[in-house]
């Protein structure tokens, strides 16, 4: 990982989806406060992991980072270009360097296109290239992702569900972008699938110097594929760092409770590992708790936590965290 060069650096993201309260006439607007005032960077080359329970915002951050949502306020460099500023056509430009790999391989693929379709759609839109220099590069793609180049002509149904995801992976290498976006892209396959799609995601990085966003659930999965990883909860970054320093030293009590549900496969190691178990369930974010947005199911929250919202700082190099006590 080349840490020298900023791909992507996010300033104060804020993504606010308003919703009627039903009332008539009512003037008093509320929000679902998806993301909220977050900053992070990705270096070139690199994994960047997201992580966070369900509702936490990673999938919000991934689709507003490639403007399928514009932001309520703050700033995206890519590569030095303020994206939230760019007009629709100056963005559609910059689209084909930034690619996103969707977490559902069934309801992503139109099932009334071909295979071959489906892949040169990128190239329909971005490319001047002939129908035969399409066809040939759906092909060399097909191949890249590891399925057979004569699949061309067949639609998603015929396909299993790893193999869909094969293909809408081939989709979004076809413009041969910078930054992909991964949304969750195991979720919904199979264990033994699983590994198999992580496993040629970083074999595509590594021939390809390609970098990725990584949202996921599963935290040993994180870990095997990113560089370093962002923790979320409820629209805020608790803590950031090294893959290692997360997984070996969390700081933030959050990510201690998330790291304490991760499984280890020694069973001896496993038996006296304290589990942390949170209190409560998330509040909502239509409404989050004044302070610490973690202050309801915080094991060490104090009277401070609950009235003034703690400083997202960096605690050592390259380890940043949002908590008052450590």
């Amino acid at each position: 990982m080349s840490q020298n060069k900023r791909l992507l650096q996010v300033k104060n993201l804020k993504k606010y989806f308003p919703i009627s309260s039903g009332v008539l006439f009512n003037r008093q607007k509320r929000y679902v406060k998806a993301v909220d005032d977050i900053s992070f960077e990705v270096y070139d080359g690199e994994t960047l992991g997201l992580v966070g329970e369900t509702g936490c915002g990673k999938t919000t951050v991934a689709r507003t980072l490639l403007q399928l949502y514009r932001p309520t306020s703050g700033q995206i460099l890519f590569d030095g270009i303020n994206l939230t500023e760019l007009p629709e056509n100056e963005m559609r430009k910059i689209r084909s360097r930034m690619q996103m790999i969707f977490q559902d391989p069934y309801a992503s693929l139109n099932p009334r296109m071909t295979v071959g379709s489906i892949i040169s759609a990128p190239l329909d839109v971005h490319t001047q290239m002939s129908r035969n220099e399409k066809r040939e590069k759906v092909q060399e793609l097909l191949q890249l992702v590891g399925l057979n180049p004569d699949f061309v002509n067949r639609y998603p149904h015929e396909f299993s569900g790893g193999q869909r995801q094969r293909i809408g992976i081939a989709r979004a290498l076809a413009l041969n972008p910078d930054l992909v976006v991964c949304d969750e892209p195991i979720s919904s396959l199979d264990v033994s699938i699983q590994a198999q799609v992580v496993n040629l995601l970083e074999e595509l990085q590594n021939r390809l110097g390609m970098t990725y966003i990584f949202v996921a659930h599963d935290l040993s999965m994180v870990r095997h594929i990113s560089d370093r990883i962002v923790v979320m909860y409820l629209g805020k970054v608790m803590e950031l760092a090294d893959r290692n320093e997360i997984y070996l030293r969390p700081q933030h009590p959050y990510t201690k409770a998330l790291m304490s549900a991760v499984p280890i496969p020694n069973p001896k190691k496993a038996r006296s590992r304290q589990r942390i178990i949170l209190q409560g369930d998330i509040p909502s974010p239509i409404n989050p708790p004044k302070g610490c947005n973690f202050n309801t199911r915080c094991p060490i929250a104090q009277d401070i936590c609950f009235k003034e919202e703690p400083v997202y700082r960096e605690l050592a190099l390259g380890h940043f965290i949002a908590c008052h006590f450590v």
